[in-house]
C-alpha cells in the first residue's frame, strides 16, 4: 500500500502566484477622468471620426488638435453638480480630463481636418485618409 497522494497541478499556478505577489491582486478603484467611447468608419476616401461627448461644452472644453500626425482630441467633462453630493447613492457617469489619440496617414495635414458636433457626438472628418489607399503588391526577387 501506498502513501503517496496524487495531486493534479496546474503548469501556471507558480506562476500566477509569483505575478500576484509581485504587482498585487487586481482591482476595481476608479481611474481619474474618463475615455469617451469612439468609433472611426471609412465614408469613401475620407474617415470620420466619431466621439461620444454627452454634455461636454464643446466649445470651451474640447480642443482638436494634430501632433506629429497624430489626431488628439481632448478635454474635460466638468461636474457642475459636485457640490450638491447630498442624495446622491449611485454614480456611473464619468467626469474628468480625458484624452484620445489617432495615427493619421502619413500624406494628411491638419487642412484636411473639420470637426463639428451635434447631439453629443463629435464628428471629427479626415478628408482624403483613405485615397490611394489600396495595397500595393511588391515583386520579391530571388
Amino acid at each position: 500500500m501506498s502513501n503517496l497522494v496524487w495531486t493534479r497541478r496546474s503548469p501556471f499556478a507558480e506562476f500566477d502566484a509569483l505575478v500576484r505577489q509581485s504587482f498585487g491582486p487586481a482591482t476595481s478603484w476608479p481611474t481619474p477622468g474618463f475615455v469617451p467611447a469612439a468609433e472611426v468608419v471609412k465614408d469613401g476616401d475620407d474617415a470620420l471620426v466619431r466621439v461620444d461627448l454627452p454634455g461636454v461644452d464643446v466649445d470651451k472644453d474640447v480642443t482638436v488638435e494634430v501632433e506629429r500626425g497624430t489626431l488628439v482630441i481632448s478635454g474635460e467633462r466638468r461636474d457642475e453638480r459636485a457640490e450638491q453630493t447630498e442624495g446622491r447613492t449611485l454614480r456611473e457617469v464619468r467626469y474628468g480630463k480625458f484624452r484620445r489619440t489617432f495615427t493619421l496617414p502619413t500624406h494628411v495635414t491638419g487642412d484636411a481636418i473639420t470637426a463639428s458636433y451635434d447631439a453629443g457626438i463629435l464628428t471629427v472628418k479626415v478628408a482624403g485618409a483613405h485615397a490611394n489607399a489600396e495595397a500595393q503588391k511588391i515583386e520579391i526577387t530571388k
